[in-house]
């Protein structure tokens, strides 16, 4: 009695199954093109299936791609067309005069100090020199509202 060989373990998986065929085996015919290769048709195929969860994920995956390309180029072609107009708003703190009251004073150029005993002391303003008003830091004296961008100073750590 001849022994065989035993036959190689079959792997089961839902994604992997053999396409059916139409013909039995033992009745093709031995051609030169069947003794060289199997059929294509012989090779197992990957079955693949998309749910739902698939599609939002390639979705959101897409979406979110095009917005971190679109979100720059939609910013620089605003600055772009920004730094063309001209910028004639009045600045919002000082109202276009390009200074401020001074805080500390109130605008007068001098403190007064109360000593106690009905003393009272007045002395210049050490925060605006006596001038009553400082330039103001958010137009840096020009009186014209700088744009977003233009109010940021960027440095270069590297």
């Amino acid at each position: 009695m001849p022994v065989s060989a035993p036959s190689p373990p079959r792997l089961q998986s839902p994604f992997i199954h053999r396409p059916i065929n139409a013909t039995p085996s033992s009745s093709r015919s031995l051609s030169a093109r069947n003794l060289r290769s199997p059929s294509p048709s012989s090779y197992p195929r990957i079955k693949s299936e998309v749910d739902t969860n698939t599609v939002i994920a390639i979705s959101v995956g897409v979406a979110s791609v095009a917005l971190g390309i679109g979100i720059p180029v939609f910013y620089e072609t605003q600055i772009d067309n920004a730094a063309k107009r001209e910028n004639t708003q009045p600045c919002f703190p000082c109202n276009g005069t390009g200074a401020q009251k001074c805080r500390l004073c109130v605008g007068s150029g001098n403190v007064t100090v109360e000593l106690g005993g009905g003393e009272k002391e007045v002395s210049s303003c050490i925060n605006c020199d006596g001038a009553g008003s400082l330039t103001c830091t958010t137009c840096q004296g020009s009186g014209v509202q700088p744009r977003y961008l233009d109010r940021r100073e960027f440095k270069d750590d590297d």
